[in-house]
């Protein structure tokens, strides 16, 4: 897939870069945790003959510069800002802590249409309890053992979303022993950011996470219009958020699409169907 390579400087000087592909209305792309630009290609490239498509690496990943020591929301969103500005972007689309931000975004931002894939906005908490085994996650990132907590958030997290019991139930010496394997045989292609540089990142998702945490209420002030994204195969706790943002944010539809779950967007998912939907809403 051929895509140009752009970058920008957010307000703190941080290196803000992103894949550029197509023609037409811009469409920004932000990816969820343990992601970078790599994991849209695909779906870019199903958007690129309608829209001219931009899928920046959030800091702390590929293209981009590191998290910083302020990192929050708010760098986020200027992050995002800067790239709005260059590339005159009025479209969003969000998938995971990437909707969160799209969220953040079309109520703070110059967005007219955004695009909500899951977001894990926390509701009454729904995805907080979920995400207990942070704790654990982080001492093993802190300890520089990836495979360890990468098995930790396969056997906690994975079980909420649909990974197979054969996976999620296997012994965690026995999953991180599996893991150790795959860190020292992956091979990255030119631009890709490798596994055992992602799985840490998941840790300032998290931080979002947290920070948004109870907030729902402050989208009913939405004037952008929105479009929320989910799959039949997702868990019911994120489930439960796509309905209490239905109820809130003003100018909104929804639709469900048979057969996918949380990562319908990626490759693993059916980026083809998730970009057709994309198309009748952006193009409306």
């Amino acid at each position: 897939m051929r895509y140009e390579k752009e970058f920008v400087s957010s307000s703190d000087s941080t290196v803000v870069g992103y894949r550029k592909m197509g023609n037409g209305p811009g469409l920004v792309l932000l990816h969820g945790g343990a992601n970078s630009s790599q994991h849209f290609m695909e779906l870019g490239e199903c958007l690129s003959e309608d829209f001219t498509v931009y899928i920046p690496d959030r800091r702390g990943r590929g293209l981009s510069g590191d998290f910083g020591d302020q990192y929050c929301m708010e760098r986020e969103m200027e992050d995002l800002d800067v790239v709005l500005r260059k590339t005159g972007a009025k479209y969003i689309f969000g998938l995971s802590s990437g909707a969160l931000i799209a969220l953040e975004a079309a109520l703070n931002l110059p967005i007219t249409k955004a695009a909500i894939y899951e977001p894990p906005l926390d509701i009454d908490n729904n995805v907080l309890s979920i995400m207990s085994f942070m704790k654990r996650f982080d001492r093993e990132m802190a300890e520089g053992n990836i495979a360890a907590g990468t098995a930790t958030m396969t056997k906690d997290f994975g079980s909420h979303f649909g990974l197979p019991k054969t996976i999620t139930k296997l012994p965690h010496f026995l999953l991180e022993l599996i893991f150790k394997v795959y860190l020292k045989t992956e091979r990255v292609k030119e631009d890709e950011v490798p596994f055992n540089v992602l799985i840490p990142t998941f840790h300032y998702d998290y931080e979002l996470v947290k920070e948004e945490s109870g907030q729902v209420e402050k989208f009913r002030n939405l004037k952008a219009e929105v479009l929320l994204i989910g799959g039949t195969e997702s868990p019911t706790f994120l489930k439960k958020t796509m309905k209490k943002l239905k109820n809130t944010i003003p100018n909104v539809r929804q639709v469900e699409l048979s057969g996918l779950s949380h990562t319908g967007p990626l490759v693993t998912g059916n980026p083809k169907l998730v970009a057709e939907k994309l198309k009748d809403f952006f193009c409306a």
